[in-house]
């Protein structure tokens, strides 16, 4: 399942409300590491589709969502389990690592 645009209106909704854990990744169209890691990200939503969603949140478009969860640096990248953060890892990484990193904490 590919990755999912995520907005301040339908971030409860998507986020907060799935039933399977997601990871967002806060990201902005300016930030070299952001795109570097987005064909990742895509890959590991795919791989590990049964286990997890994966949601992008543009912070620019997005402010409301970005600030409550006190973004300050990207890409950030955190993990919701029930409606809750629980996990999260900043800056750009191999996909190795991205994948490893998640499935650790899933």
């Amino acid at each position: 399942m590919p990755t999912k645009a995520v907005t301040d209106a339908s971030f409860a909704t998507d986020v907060l409300g799935s039933d399977k854990p997601v990871l967002v990744d806060f990201w902005a169209d300016w930030c070299g590491p952001c795109k570097m890691i987005a064909p990742a990200l895509e890959e590991i939503s795919e791989e590990l589709a049964d286990r997890v969603s994966i949601a992008k949140v543009d912070i620019m478009e997005n402010t409301d969502i970005a600030s409550q969860f006190g973004v300050q640096s990207i890409p950030l990248m955190i993990l919701f389990k029930d409606g809750k953060p629980v996990a999260q890892k900043l800056g750009a990484a191999p996909k190795s690592q991205l994948k490893g990193w998640l499935e650790s904490v899933l």
